[in-house]
């Protein structure tokens, strides 16, 4: 199949769900998605509704915007507030709250913030503004890593020393492990995310399978490849043969891409990091190595926060950690909405809150 009407074929779809339902054998399942994309994909399509009952959908820590920290984002409203600097920043880091405020309660200019599309945009930006500090906020997983990375290499070409980066980049695998660790609710297979892994390869996900027995499968975004990544979850535990599949072939390679990886490394390194919702996650994060330290707006800057206190009445944290859907959150719709966001997962288009929003009645 080639386009996207394919992969939307409710023909193909009954099909899958048919065969979904011959092999289910009633016994309850929690599948866990770790990718903002299939969370919306997920509810626009209704995929809950085409599902036997006991099969039961996770959302998890699958947006960067969501599990980004508050200190990170009390980082950077710090950092703006400087009159010789812009903060440049995709469009879903603008509305994140943090315990001082978002980046734009905190806009003290209409200059200080730029939106931009990618990490080259904020570089012709500093090339454009020898005179401001121009600062990128590098938040993501291994999908945005490498582009990141990138620009780091071309802004040292260039000798733009007005241009760094925030790092806040993590990697997905230690998240995965993490929830399985804590064990607040049973995970029996997860629904791996698409564009990591066309980054990564299949093989980040083998301990999965050979420590905890769950199995594993990478899927697309449309609806057929939901439902068959569901199907293939379902088939391993019937088998009860847990190992790491891949729906999502026409994107996702075994071996990932090498050329990203090589240049993700180059210029990262793996650190610790804080999630929210997950704390503190050993390796799970990526900092700018020594080599390129004169482009980390954190060494540049020393910007000490610390104490960053989250909202308790925001449940964001363990709605990512699969405990809790965001209609149990006492805010959501009524003082938490995409127009006045409370809490990260409804301001982010990747945020589990945001889908069930504007999809799930």
């Amino acid at each position: 199949m080639k386009y996207i009407d394919e992969f939307r074929n409710p023909e193909i779809i009954t099909t899958i769900k048919n065969k979904i339902f011959s092999i289910y054998d009633n016994r309850p399942l929690n599948f866990m998605e770790v990718c903002g994309g299939h969370t919306h994909a997920i509810c626009k399509f209704g995929i809950k509704k085409l599902l036997p009952e006991g099969i039961n959908l996770l959302s998890g820590p699958g947006c960067p915007v969501c599990v980004t920290e508050n200190n990170y984002i009390d980082k950077a409203v710090e950092l703006s507030r400087r009159e010789d600097t812009i903060i440049a920043t995709f469009g879903d880091m603008v509305k994140v709250p943090g315990s001082k405020g978002s980046l734009e309660t905190n806009r003290h200019s209409s200059e200080s913030l730029h939106i931009c599309y990618s990490s080259m945009d904020a570089l012709r930006l500093a090339e454009a503004n020898r005179d401001k500090e121009v600062i990128f906020l590098g938040v993501g997983f291994e999908t945005t890593a490498p582009s990141i990375a990138a620009t780091i290499i071309e802004a040292r070409k260039r000798k733009l020393d007005n241009f760094s980066v925030l790092a806040g980049n993590k990697t997905m695998p230690e998240a995965m492990r993490t929830l399985l660790d804590a064990g607040d609710v049973r995970i029996d297979g997860f629904i791996c995310p698409g564009h990591v892994s066309t980054v990564t390869g299949t093989n980040i996900y083998n301990f999965i399978p050979e420590e905890y027995s769950v199995p594993c499968v990478i899927s697309g975004f449309e609806p057929i490849d939901i439902m068959e990544s569901i199907y293939l979850l379902s088939k391993q535990i019937i088998n009860n043969q847990p190992l790491v599949e891949n729906q999502y072939k026409r994107s996702v390679k075994a071996a990932g891409n090498q050329k990203a990886l090589h240049i993700m490394y180059e210029v990262f390194e793996n650190c610790d990091s804080i999630w929210r919702g997950l704390g503190n996650i050993p390796g799970s994060g990526l900092r700018i190595r020594e080599n390129y330290r004169s482009f980390d707006a954190d060494h540049k800057f020393r910007i000490n926060i610390t104490g960053g206190e989250e909202n308790k009445d925001c449940i964001c944290g363990s709605i990512m950690r699969g405990i809790n859907k965001p209609p149990d959150c006492k805010l959501f719709k009524t003082l938490c909405t995409p127009e006045n966001p409370v809490g990260p997962c409804m301001v982010s288009s990747e945020g589990a809150c945001s889908a069930f929003y504007k999809y799930e009645k």
